[in-house]
């Protein structure tokens, strides 16, 4: 099934970006006069599900095209079973104040959700039981530090990031499923820019590939980064990007095909300004990046790109979705909609959240 899945995804972006294609297996063929044949190009789109809440949710796991969780604003944790149809709140009872802004589901009953903040508002909790019942994993004691995104490597080890804290990104790790949480030491990082943080716009700042390769995306200082590390956290090197960095621009998100192909986005947060060059490509692991010579429009906070889908990938932000056909080279916009954040399953599944309680599920529709 994953293949078809693939190829009418492709196809369907193919449709998008006005590249003709052969017929592909799910697409309708529109009859036209007797001796033409046209194919009828199909399209991508969200199907929005009403998740009963006006959250702002910035987490996002996709487990499944039928279950998903959503982590978000006012302590909301959502999940759905039934793909979209329904949603069922199921977060900590005692985390109505807290900012969640990331969450890693490995089935439909085993989640880790992270909360924000400084101090001791950022938080990890993890249910084993669909969200009945929560335990406190991790609750920080450093002033300092500000906990952003989380990644694992399989259902047991994990990390979880924090801007800088004297002057180098803080790492915290799990070979516990997130039971409990340790402080890993500081000196194979290289040493933060001034003002230079990650952004917790789309819980994709800190993404991982394979067993032990891990990289963390950064901006607000003068150069946008990302930071790699082949050994789980241990040790770093990072490299400077060429999307533009200031206080509110940088880079939010990154995903690995592989641990050799990457994509970045960002741009600037803030509504209504402008955000050229706000996408790059890697080829090399993150050692090198490149511009994208047609990246989106506007500023993306969030980003996917699959192992099965090839050199396809999407992209949303704020004022729209993106997907790519060439591994990020150029981007062409499928949906105006809002989302913060995109996910894909491992069954081809596709999830999108954000503002207003807003949650989609990606659908491939015929052209007419």
């Amino acid at each position: 099934m994953k293949p078809m899945l693939a190829l009418a995804w492709k196809m369907s972006l193919a449709g998008v970006c006005g590249v003709m294609v052969a017929t592909p297996l799910s697409a309708p063929v529109a009859q036209a006069a007797p001796a033409v044949q046209k194919v009828a190009r199909p399209g991508l789109g969200w199907q929005v599900t009403p998740t009963g809440t006006d959250a702002r949710f910035r987490g996002l796991a996709a487990v499944s095209r039928k279950v998903a969780w959503l982590a978000g604003t006012g302590g909301t944790v959502l999940r759905t079973t039934d793909a979209g149809r329904t949603w069922r709140g199921v977060g900590p009872p005692d985390a109505a104040g807290l900012e969640f802004r990331d969450v890693e589901a490995f089935d439909e009953r085993r989640a880790v959700v992270l909360a924000i903040g400084e101090g001791d508002a950022s938080r990890v909790y993890r249910t084993s039981d669909g969200g009945r019942t929560w335990t406190l994993g991790f609750r920080n004691d450093e002033p300092r530090a500000f906990y952003d995104c989380t990644t694992f490597f399989d259902s047991r080890h994990g990390l979880a990031v924090s801007d800088p804290v004297d002057g180098r990104f803080r790492i915290i790790s799990t070979s516990d499923a997130g039971r409990s949480w340790r402080v890993l030491p500081n000196k194979g990082m290289p040493d933060a820019l001034p003002g230079e943080a990650a952004f917790a716009a789309s819980g994709q700042c800190l993404v991982s590939h394979g067993g032990r390769d891990v990289w963390l995306a950064t901006g607000g200082a003068s150069k946008a980064r990302v930071f790699h590390s082949r050994d789980r956290g241990l040790t770093w090197t990072v490299a400077d990007t060429p999307l533009p960095s200031s206080a509110s621009q940088g880079v939010f998100a990154v995903a690995f095909r592989d641990t050799r192909h990457g994509v970045a986005v960002g741009g600037d947060y803030r509504p209504g300004e402008p955000s050229p060059a706000a996408a790059a490509t890697t080829s090399d692991g993150g050692r090198t990046w490149r511009p994208a010579p047609r990246p989106p429009a506007e500023y993306r906070s969030g980003v996917v790109w699959p192992t099965y889908t090839g050199p396809a990938a999407l992209a949303v932000g704020p004022t729209g979705s993106d997907g790519t056909l060439n591994a990020g080279r150029s981007w062409t916009r499928f949906d105006t909609g809002s989302f913060d954040t995109v996910d894909c399953a491992s069954d081809g599944g596709c999830w999108a959240a954000g503002e207003k309680g807003r949650a989609g599920r990606l659908t491939i529709r015929a052209a007419r």
